[in-house]
């Protein structure tokens, strides 16, 4: 089929007639009294654009094409692509045109949204619900006077012994002088009572304080369980990253040629070994978190952050027989019995005013406050062995603290020295690893004397009987 004109006159007319028919609409709108809006101006100018483009390329492709029939295929696709594009572009224009407005419209909502957001960001609390609180010695042992059961439960039983002696003591003081009839059982019954309800008093009162002192010796001791297996930990990281390290060099030496491959076996040996001991060390940490937890009576899985300054504690200087005479006059034992030979010798001042100590009830009566005063003798020595023994021990746990940190210097540069060896062909892996394990241990070393020394103060303060 012949065309009356060729490629080009048709492409060109293609051009006119689509910027003809984007006059027109411009030209009803206007007519319409409505005003073209901004977004087909701007998609007008887009087609444009587009149409030019369009233009020098099908120009470029006529002029290397010379069948007219396939340019005129070409041209007019071209032209459905063209005013497909300017289409698509005119309805971006127009739903940008409708976001823009809305946005206008809503900046006072974004402005009140965006206030609300920034006043809950600034509310909200911490993501980690789990973060460690800081611990002292001093709030443990408040928290465990405070939780603990084993207080609670002796604080109630106090109150309900002191109770029931409250209501013998009302029964027995109802009785009158004739009642008794002069009946020695009788007197004893109603001074007695009395006596010994204000000794039940006085005793429930001191069961307490001892189960509080028995209490806070725990948390003192479960403390520095703690602190110890924390600490411990740590040593065991840095002994890990040594056999990590140790493990590099023997690697790159091997790699080098300066070093067998059995000191690669024996590096990763010297690593599967520290990273076993840390998850020891690991289950060790948590173990003695959860036992402080329960003694102070708080979730067992709650963490903490110890105090450093609580390492070791400085211990009270009292010579022996200081301290042992302290203890005897704080020691709550001391007060039990001395109560206990208070109502045996009111007895026996029962059996004197009715002349009967001759009688058998009369001596066992005596008998009963001589056992009194053994008992109180008994405690006296045990006491004072209890304060000695704590004493020694403490002194010899101060001494150890001093030989233990030189050792663990001496391990320290030991392996230092051996490192350096290695360094310069004259050590093994080996060598390197026994001496990173000997530094290692008497890290291990020091730490547990601290511990112990620590331990010791507080073993040493509660024989003293200091805040009980």
């Amino acid at each position: 089929m012949n065309f009356p004109y060729s490629s080009k006159k048709w492409l060109t007319l293609s051009i006119a007639a689509v910027m003809a028919t984007s006059i027109g609409v411009g030209a009803v709108a206007s007519e319409s009294g409505t005003a073209a809006p901004a977004s087909q101006t701007q998609g007008s100018q887009q087609n444009d654009k587009a149409t030019t483009a369009a233009t020098a390329d099908n120009s470029k492709a006529d002029a290397n094409k010379t069948d007219a029939t396939k340019a005129d295929t070409a041209a007019t696709e071209d032209k459905a692509a063209a005013n497909g594009t300017a289409d698509a572009k005119a309805t971006e224009t127009k739903a940008t045109d409708a976001k823009n407005t809305s946005t206008t419209s809503t900046t006072g909502t974004t402005n009140t949204t965006t206030t609300t957001n920034t006043s809950t960001t600034n509310n909200t609390p911490a993501a980690d619900s789990t973060a460690s609180d800081q611990m002292t010695l001093a709030k443990a042992i408040e928290l465990a006077m405070q939780n603990n059961s084993k207080i609670l439960t002796a604080r109630l039983e106090a109150k309900s012994a002191d109770i029931n002696q409250s209501l013998s003591y009302a029964t027995t003081s109802a009785i009158t002088a004739d009642m008794m009839d002069s009946s020695l059982d009788a007197e004893k019954q109603k001074k007695m009572t009395r006596a010994q309800a204000d000794l039940t008093t006085k005793l429930n009162d001191l069961a307490v304080k001892v189960t509080e002192s028995q209490v806070k010796l725990g948390v003192q001791q479960a403390y520095y369980n703690l602190l110890h297996a924390e600490a411990d930990l740590n040593l065991k990281k840095q002994s890990l990253n040594r056999a990590q390290t140790q493990l590099k060099v023997a690697k790159a030496a091997f790699d080098v040629g300066t070093k067998a491959k059995t000191d690669i076996l024996q590096a990763e040996m010297g690593v599967a070994g520290a990273q076993a001991a840390l998850a020891a060390a690991e289950n060790t940490v948590e173990i003695n978190r959860m036992k402080f937890n329960e003694i102070i009576g708080v979730d067992v899985n709650k963490k903490w952050k110890l105090a450093p300054e609580n390492k070791q504690v400085a211990a009270p200087t009292l010579t022996l027989q200081q301290a042992q005479e302290k203890a005897l006059a704080q020691r709550i034992e001391v007060q039990q019995k001395a109560g206990e030979l208070d109502l045996a010798q009111l007895n026996v001042r029962l059996f004197e005013e009715w002349s009967l100590l001759s009688t058998y009830q009369g001596r066992i009566a005596r008998n009963n406050v001589e056992k009194a005063k053994l008992a109180i003798d008994e405690q006296n020595r045990q006491i004072k062995m209890e304060v000695a023994e704590n004493y020694l021990t403490l002194n010899a746990a101060k001494v150890a603290i001093d030989f233990k940190k030189k050792a663990q210097e001496a391990a320290a540069e030991s392996y230092r020295l051996t490192n350096l060896r290695f360094e310069n062909g004259l050590a093994t892996t080996l060598e390197v690893i026994q001496a990173e394990e000997e530094y290692s241990d008497r890290e291990n070393q020091y730490l547990e004397a601290i511990r112990n020394y620590n331990l010791a103060v507080v073993n040493f303060e509660n024989a003293l009987g200091v805040g009980k």
